[in-house]
């Protein structure tokens, strides 16, 4: 019964309302639309089906780095707009991922160190387009997520950013521990974030090249990214509630890199 409940699991938001803008219905729309090279964020594929169809679709979205994912018929059908999904859905990305590379050629051009947002699974899409939001405001020179158990640039993300994902590149790694490694061999140092840091942010010096660390909304940052950081840095609370919001927290440090930037 535990097993049932979780897998009829109501759909995030960034699922649900994706049926006014961004949904890709049916097998061959979804086959178009990965022919057409369309930028694709997410496709669902009916759990438990053997059709040569579905399996061609994930094996071409897969090629494509497109991140496949089995879902409940309960979930397509609730996710649904047309009612004929044929057992695979998929969302459509507002715009097309960048590099890592991009994000750092991003900085050469304008002559600047850079300054980075890493999400650690933020998996809320409201704060991810928030982040997105004030990385743009900021002056950052990019955004890096993890392909997995993250929020993609959805719909809803790029409405919550106010149209700053046009300006922002967003990266999507397959190994975010790998991806700050590369980061550390380029020059980069890595901040993560966390209550138990070593040091305030305001101890931390961001003006150099510098790559921040946001945690998950409910668990923070994961082991083994907290474990790739070269420094954990925390932000002073001084109330009852002994955390911010992701995005808020996001915010915090954003700005405190651009106030010793300018300084």
């Amino acid at each position: 019964m535990a097993e049932e409940k979780k897998t009829a699991r109501p759909p995030r938001d960034d699922e649900r309302e994706a049926g006014a803008d961004g949904m890709i219905e049916g097998r061959n729309a979804v086959i178009e639309a990965l022919r057409a090279g369309t930028a694709i964020d997410k496709i669902y594929l009916a759990k438990g089906e053997t059709d040569k169809t579905l399996g061609h679709i994930a094996s071409t979205a897969r090629e494509a780095g497109v991140v496949v994912v089995e879902a409940d018929r309960r979930k397509l059908d609730y996710m649904s707009a047309t009612k004929a999904h044929q057992g695979v859905i998929a969302l459509a990305a507002v715009r097309e991922y960048a590099s890592v590379e991009d994000i750092l050629a991003a900085a050469r051009e304008k002559g600047e160190p850079p300054l980075i947002i890493v999400c650690d699974e933020i998996s809320d899409p409201h704060n991810l387009g928030a982040i997105i939001r004030t990385a743009e405001c900021a002056g950052a020179h990019g955004v890096i997520i993890p392909k997995r158990r993250s929020a993609g640039l959805t719909s809803i993300v790029g409405k919550t950013s106010a149209g700053a994902v046009s300006f922002v590149p967003v990266a999507r790694v397959a190994n975010l521990c790998a991806a700050l490694r590369d980061l550390q061999k380029q020059g980069v140092w890595i901040f993560g974030t966390a209550a138990d840091g070593d040091r305030s942010l305001y101890d931390a010096d961001l003006k150099g090249p510098a790559a921040i660390v946001i945690g998950s909304e409910g668990d923070g940052m994961s082991r083994l990214v907290r474990e790739s950081c070269d420094f954990l840095v925390s932000i002073p609370l001084k109330g009852r509630i002994q955390s911010l919001n992701a995005s808020n927290a996001a915010a915090v440090l954003l700005y405190e890199a651009v106030r010793q930037r300018l300084g």
